[in-house]
């Protein structure tokens, strides 16, 4: 009877900690770091760049720079050395989810959906008077949550795994339907489970798996070779699993390298393909830009069809952060310059790919 009271508590007091320390891996938004934000305003891309990588013998950086028609990137590591420019396999995160808008907006181009179609229109959902829209999934203001705490993540916490792996589409069908919210624009709040749930109502219009879905239009539409759904292969280790099926796939399950992850940028840039202008519309107006992120050089003015739109600077971006990579792209369409910075560092380690970007982006592109 006390061994039995014992393994209850242990049991609790991992769901406890589950509850309050679960960090969202995927939600590629949230920044971390252990550097003083004060000291940032005085540093160049190079500092941070030998601050993030100093002594740290496994940390590998590739930066790539597209300006007009040049695309150039190089590869640092510890101590921001540079090394040879091997092209390296990474985690992009929540980059992921730009990929999902941009078939989203395939789609609405092909009258197959609407952003201000409902997703019960799509799903099969129990009878509520409100479900949210698609336009309020892609701009983080439907209501959702971030996420919601499922079993598999007892286990996942357990075995130091991908938090959202084991996380079904079934399992995240029935809490669609326990939620309740009302038919209104809600404060933003970045939801990796709204855009999962976008991801299933896109299988549902295309009558296919998201893997194969997703796969099949990265490499025949955006004719990009070394970016898909992660089986766990490439050269840097330590990827998250993802089971068959995971919900939670569209959100940030890609692989990729900087050649591929420049095109992609390039492409957005110059809407090669001409239904990309509608996700760069601003389709809500956040001003989610705290006084902390300002510090950093980060703006959330607004938001596109996934994508982060910084009107200040004129900044279109995303980035994304797994258990152990981060990475960011942004781009400004009119001066034609675009930044991709891919790492193989944990989101919450010294500078994040994001911060180092935007320093790029908005105080010269030269790579040193």
């Amino acid at each position: 009877m006390r061994k039995n009271k014992w393994k209850l508590k242990r049991i609790l007091k991992v769901f406890l900690v589950i509850v309050l320390l679960f960090v969202v891996g995927i939600g590629g938004y949230s920044i971390y770091g252990s550097y003083k934000i004060n000291q940032l305003s005085n540093m160049t891309f190079i500092d941070m760049l030998a601050y993030t990588t100093k002594d740290n013998k496994d940390a590998i950086i590739t930066v790539g720079i597209i300006q007009n028609d040049k695309m150039t990137y190089e590869v640092y590591g510890e101590n921001g050395i540079k090394l040879s420019q091997e092209e390296h396999i990474y985690e992009i995160g929540s980059i992921t989810k730009t990929f999902t808008t941009s078939l989203l907006c395939k789609a609405i181009s092909e009258d197959r959906i609407s952003f201000d179609d409902h997703i019960d229109k799509y799903l099969d959902l129990q009878e509520k008077d409100y479900y949210p829209t698609i336009d309020r999934l892609v701009t983080h203001t439907s209501g959702y949550k971030g996420h919601y705490f499922e079993k598999p993540m007892i286990s996942n916490f357990l075995h130091k795994e991908n938090d959202f792996n084991g996380i079904s589409q079934d399992i995240l069908v029935k809490r669609l339907s326990k939620i309740n919210l009302d038919d209104t624009d809600y404060a933003f709040n970045y939801s990796n489970f709204g855009i999962s749930t976008l991801g299933v109502v896109l299988e549902q219009i295309y009558d296919k798996d998201y893997t194969p879905l997703i796969n099949e239009y990265i490499l025949d539409e955006l004719g990009l070779s070394n970016t898909k759904v992660s089986n766990g292969s490439g050269d840097l280790g330590k990827y998250w699993k993802w089971s068959e099926s995971d919900a939670y796939m569209p959100t940030g399950a890609l692989l990729s390298n900087i050649t591929d992850m420049m095109k992609y940028a390039k492409i957005h840039m110059d809407e090669k393909l001409d239904y990309l202008s509608i996700a760069h519309e601003e389709l809500a107006e956040v001003n989610a830009t705290t006084a902390t992120y300002e510090k950093m050089g980060i703006r959330v003015d607004a938001l596109g069809a996934g994508w982060m739109i910084d009107k200040e600077n004129n900044i279109i971006w995303h980035n994304g952060g797994t258990g152990n990579y981060n990475s960011y792209m942004g781009f400004d369409k009119e001066k034609q310059i675009g930044v991709v910075i891919l790492s193989n560092l944990s989101p919450d380690y010294k500078i994040p790919a994001t911060i180092m970007g935007i320093e790029i982006l908005t105080n010269g592109v030269r790579l040193e």
